[in-house]
Formats: C-alpha cells, sequence, structure tokens
C-alpha cells in the first residue's frame, strides 16, 4: 500500500474497533459485561457508567454480579440497569446487583441479527466515508503534481483493493454475531 492509504489506516482500525464495542454490547442469551458496563448511572451529582461505580463479575453464562465500590449507589445502579432497554430486571442481592439473563425467544433472536445488520451496514458506510476522503486526497495530490496520472490509478485501485479487505471484516464479525445470537 501507498502511504496516503497508509495514513488513514487508523481510521480504517477505528471503524473496526468501533464496531467491536457496540456488537459486543447486543445481548446473546449468554452473559457479558459489555451488557451493563457502560449504562449511565447518577451518581454523586454526575452521570457515570456502571464500569466506573463498581465492578462487573460475570460468574456464570446466566448471571451478572455488579458490585459498586460505594454501597450508597446499589439503589442508583438498580434503577440505571432497570431503566437500560437491555430487558433484564436487575435484583439488589445484599450489596451488590444480581443480573439473570433470561433466554432469547426465537423472535428476539431475529430481532437481534437485523440489529447486527443494520450496525454492520453503518459501519460500511463509515468505511466508504473514509475512502472518499483517500479519493479526495489522491486526487489533490494528482492535481498539485505530487503524482501522475498514472500513479493516481495506481493509488486508486490499491485503495479498493484496501476498502474491501476492510469491508470483508466488517461482514466476518456480523456473521459472528449472528451466529453466536441464533446458537441456542
Amino acid at each position: 500500500m501507498h502511504t496516503v492509504i497508509d495514513e488513514f489506516r487508523p481510521e480504517f482500525e477505528h471503524v473496526i474497533e468501533f464496531l467491536k464495542s457496540d456488537l459486543s454490547s447486543l445481548r446473546t442469551g449468554r452473559a457479558n459485561a459489555a451488557m451493563v458496563e457502560d449504562i449511565p448511572v447518577e451518581a454523586y451529582g454526575s452521570m457515570m457508567t456502571v464500569k466506573g461505580v463498581g465492578s462487573i463479575q460475570v460468574p456464570d453464562a446466566k448471571t451478572i454480579m455488579i458490585e459498586p465500590w460505594d454501597k450508597a449507589l446499589t439503589k442508583e445502579i438498580e434503577k440505571a440497569i432497570r431503566q437500560a432497554p437491555i430487558g433484564v430486571n436487575p435484583v439488589v442481592d445484599g450489596a451488590r446487583v444480581r443480573i439473570t439473563i433470561p433466554p432469547l425467544t426465537e423472535e428476539g433472536r431475529r430481532e437481534l441479527t437485523k440489529i447486527v445488520g443494520k450496525k454492520a451496514e453503518e459501519a460500511h458506510i463509515a468505511m466508504r466515508g473514509v475512502r472518499e476522503k483517500i479519493k479526495d486526497e489522491i486526487a489533490r495530490m494528482e492535481k498539485d503534481k505530487e503524482i501522475s496520472e498514472d500513479e493516481r490509478f495506481r493509488l486508486q485501485e490499491a485503495l479498493e483493493a484496501a476498502v474491501k479487505l476492510w469491508n470483508d471484516k466488517v461482514r466476518e464479525m456480523a456473521a459472528e454475531k449472528e451466529q453466536e445470537i441464533m446458537t441456542i
């Protein structure tokens, strides 16, 4: 690859990382700390995330335990999780909050695969945005006589090959998540 394409590599990687974190927060019927770690909780007069106010453990495939560092925040954590759109019912268990993950229904699984598809499409759109930035940069370089017309064509071919690889990665991640969701 050429340096102009390499310069934008962090932007492609950022899209992949964002998709990875987005997909990890989706509920799959299996307990996962990522489901609750970014839920906003009101603590000390400001908003913090669950991971910022306590420790999160996953003792088994169906349970998430949250132990607040300040026991006074237990009720606030429970309230925040109850209001979050993740479809779980937290229970205060002494000084901890316990969440039991109910099994997904077939209809719920289908809905989640649609959401995965939407998130993958958003990632593809972001990839196209990065590709357009690179194309604009290549055109500018040719206009400023930094590269020849032949070099522009070579760079554009290399760009299309690189974007195809990144888009294949997005499709692969989406397929893995869909498989995970549909596995009972």
